[in-house]
């Protein structure tokens, strides 16, 4: 299971960019995290940057996979159906439920979830 936000777990660096211009401020081969957005999502792939994208539909997620975003972020209750589908299409991209504490990470591991993320990363 992928941990990321832990303080036991290390972790690689995330950068929240609230749009395209944000992209010019990032230190190489860090991995870029944003709500879904169709050009972050295009620029992304077009220059081969490490991306994490919060979704809020299957929707979204299914253009994440399309556009090889490294990790797929969402809530719980949708994270459990993107894991349904990104299994039965073998997904190359990771999906991440957002989680508050590691008190979560039983109940993520039994919805073989691929991985959490602590929501104080993404706000």
């Amino acid at each position: 299971m992928i941990i990321i936000g832990d303080k036991l777990v290390p972790f690689e660096e995330l950068i929240y960019i609230k749009n395209i211009e944000n992209i010019k401020n990032t230190k190489a081969n860090s991995t870029i995290i944003f709500h879904y957005d169709e050009k972050s999502l295009e620029y992304s792939y077009k220059n081969n940057l490490l991306s994490a994208v919060i979704v809020s539909s299957i929707k979204e997620a299914i253009y994440c996979n399309s556009f090889n975003a490294k990790y797929i972020i969402s809530e719980k209750n949708l994270a459990c159906e993107i894991q349904k589908i990104a299994d039965n299409y073998m997904y190359d991209s990771k999906n991440l439920v957002i989680i508050d504490s590691n008190e979560e990470f039983e109940q993520t591991a039994i919805a073989q979830i691929d991985g959490v993320i602590y929501r104080e990363l993404i706000n």
